[in-house]
């Protein structure tokens, strides 16, 4: 490390003054401020390397060689919803042809299914269906726990969960309290786009407002629910937003301290209505690649002190680009998602299911340690070298038998059926 920390060293005397400053603050574990994130998401040529380098003696200063995944399965139970987002390619509205709703029976056979192969997550997250009934997340969790006691729940993010509170007429807390009481362990911090209103108000009209995200999160937090929390960016952001998006989660983990990962998800661009539409001037086709490895380095030298783990999304990056971004500050590989249909229905090219020995062989191809991990990041099996017995999701040779988004819009028996 201290090697490597001289190269740097060595390397500064050449790059921009400011540039020079701002590495030499974070290297030393300093905060960095907004200003000087706008600085470094704007450096080109040796800066830019620098930028990488940095957070990647940070990543390793932090957590190590160690890179974790999650054995986990999505479950996303309807794309029925009543908003209608700009980058949102996955919602349907309830009179459209391509609407399906899950059965609890269905949920919980998908969520018994994926513990019988080794997952020990089901993440649960869906669109917002008209005239929902209120105690329909509670009545998912109490599901899923029945069947599988064990297993954890990640569900509802801040806008599903404000959305239930609202059918239910009590508020977001006390809706918090009843999804804790049914089985929810944790939330993602999902919804959050960008946390600035004025370029929500563009790309997603009627969301949740920033301060009520704020506001379930931390409500979340202080009740000992955790969460994720992320970041959309390749669209009509500016560094300036970025910057100050990754201030707030910030400064929210130094108040609750209950984040357990950030995670930067680039814009899906090719199937969203904004995009496919041009609905506003000047929309990116998501970051390019300089943006990309940027924003996961930006993160963690921003949040290094504060988040130990940023983890980068597979599922819009792929496999390789992947590689590289446990270069530039990311430490964990996700989840093995089983079934991934928001990425997909937006044009995601990388699949819906990678198994945990092609995340273990990834990340051992650049030199790394592969940990499974469970959602609040404990360390469940550490693997120097590949296990001599196959485990259970690995031994499966059809992946299709877990069924794809374009075949789940398909099925009749699944179509929603509007309660009004």
């Amino acid at each position: 490390m201290s090697d490597q920390i001289t190269k740097v060293d060595d390397l500064l005397k050449y790059a921009d003054p400011i540039i020079s400053h701002i590495l030499d603050r974070a290297i030393s574990e300093k905060e960095i401020s907004e200003k000087d994130a706008v600085e470094l998401f704007e450096s080109d040529g040796i800066d830019f390397h620098l930028v990488g380098m940095v957070a990647d003696i940070l990543r390793k200063r932090r957590v190590g060689d160690t890179v974790t995944y999650v054995v986990n399965r999505n479950i996303n139970f309807t794309n029925v919803c009543i908003k209608q987002c700009g980058f949102c390619a996955f919602s349907r509205d309830f009179r459209e042809e391509e609407v399906y709703f899950l059965p609890i029976d269905e949920i919980q056979r998908r969520a018994k299914e994926a513990y019988r192969f080794g997952a020990t997550e089901v993440c649960v997250q869906a669109g917002l269906p008209p005239d929902m009934d209120g105690g329909l997340y509670e009545d998912i969790c109490k599901g899923i726990k029945q069947v599988v006691p064990d297993i954890h729940i990640h569900g509802f993010s801040p806008e599903e969960i404000l959305y239930g509170a609202t059918r239910s007429n009590v508020t977001p807390k006390e809706y918090l309290i009843k999804l804790k009481n049914a089985g929810v362990d944790t939330i993602p911090g999902t919804a959050a786009e960008i946390l600035n209103q004025d370029l929500r108000d563009k790309i997603s009209p009627g969301r949740i407002s920033v301060d009520d995200w704020i506001d379930i999160i931390k409500t979340a937090h202080k009740m000992g629910i955790k969460s994720t929390s992320t970041m959309m960016f390749g669209h009509l952001e500016t560094n300036e937003q970025k910057a100050s998006h990754i201030a707030t989660i910030r400064e929210i983990q130094k108040e609750t301290g209950g984040f357990t990962e950030f995670v930067p998800l680039n814009f899906i661009f090719s199937d969203a209505p904004m995009y496919k539409h041009q609905l506003h001037e000047g929309i990116k086709k998501g970051a390019n690649g300089k943006d990309v490895l940027l924003t996961h380095a930006i993160s963690r030298i921003m949040l290094n002190n504060y988040i130990d783990n940023i983890q980068m999304s597979w599922v819009k990056e792929g496999q390789k680009f992947s590689q590289l971004l446990l270069k530039w500050g990311a430490n964990d590989f996700g989840g093995t998602l089983i079934n991934e249909s928001i990425s997909t229905a937006a044009g995601s090219e990388y699949g819906q299911l990678l198994k945990p020995k092609e995340i273990r062989h990834l990340v051992r191809d650049i030199g790394r340690i592969p940990a499974e991990r469970s959602t609040t990041y404990d360390i469940l099996k550490t693997f120097d070298k590949e296990p001599a017995t196959v485990e259970s999701l690995d031994e499966i040779s059809d992946t299709k038998k877990f069924g794809s988004y374009f075949e789940l819009i398909k099925i009749n028996k699944f179509r929603y059926k509007n309660p009004r």
